[in-house]
């Protein structure tokens, strides 16, 4: 018996160390900050030093509570840069209460429903002939197609591109894409 159970705390220390080995191997560094996969989108986002702007306008929008949900979600994540690149005035026009609505739009229209990984958007891009034309929450388009063979890029209904620079962070309530450009509907 004395051995049996030492044989069993032997296995659960192993089988422990996998999951911890298999969990650090899906942990992806977004803006100098590992994103745990067990976490959900919020949770991670908020430690990334390139999403700051991006965390306080879902903050401002009041989406919180949303993108902490079940889901499962998509989410373009634009970087800091990417607001900064906007016209000037633009971050902080989008924040005042009175734009609340206008926020929420922009905001919506980087999130997808569903788990939309690269290898899923590669196949809807194939499916697509070379374009998938894909709805977001806020209930405008974005159009994806590949930039060579392994990377995507995404327009907006006003022909703005963004590239994925990073791919497949996944959260336990979907994945986050990083893109260097905001994303805007018409």
């Amino acid at each position: 018996m004395k051995k049996l159970s030492i044989r069993l705390i032997g296995l659960f220390l192993i089988c422990t160390g996998l999951t911890t080995t298999l969990n650090a191997q899906m942990t992806v560094q977004v803006g100098g900050e590992a994103m745990y996969p067990m976490k959900d989108i919020v949770d991670n986002a908020v430690h990334s030093k390139d999403h700051t702007t991006l965390v306080a306008a879902v903050k401002a929008a009041g989406l919180v509570e949303t993108l902490k949900s079940k889901g499962p979600f998509t989410v373009f994540a634009p970087v800091n840069d990417a607001f900064e690149n906007l016209p000037k005035g633009t971050v902080e026009n989008l924040l005042k209460k009175e734009n609340l609505a206008q926020l929420r739009k922009v905001l919506t229209y980087h999130v997808v429903s569903g788990k939309w990984d690269f290898d899923a958007l590669k196949k809807l891009i194939k499916k697509g002939n070379g374009t998938a034309k894909i709805k977001t929450v806020s209930g405008g388009y974005l159009w994806a197609m590949m930039n060579g063979a392994h990377n995507i890029m995404l327009k907006d209904e006003n022909g703005r591109m963004a590239n994925i620079s990073v791919y497949d962070v996944y959260q336990s309530n979907g994945v986050i894409h990083v893109v260097d450009t905001v994303l805007l509907p018409k």
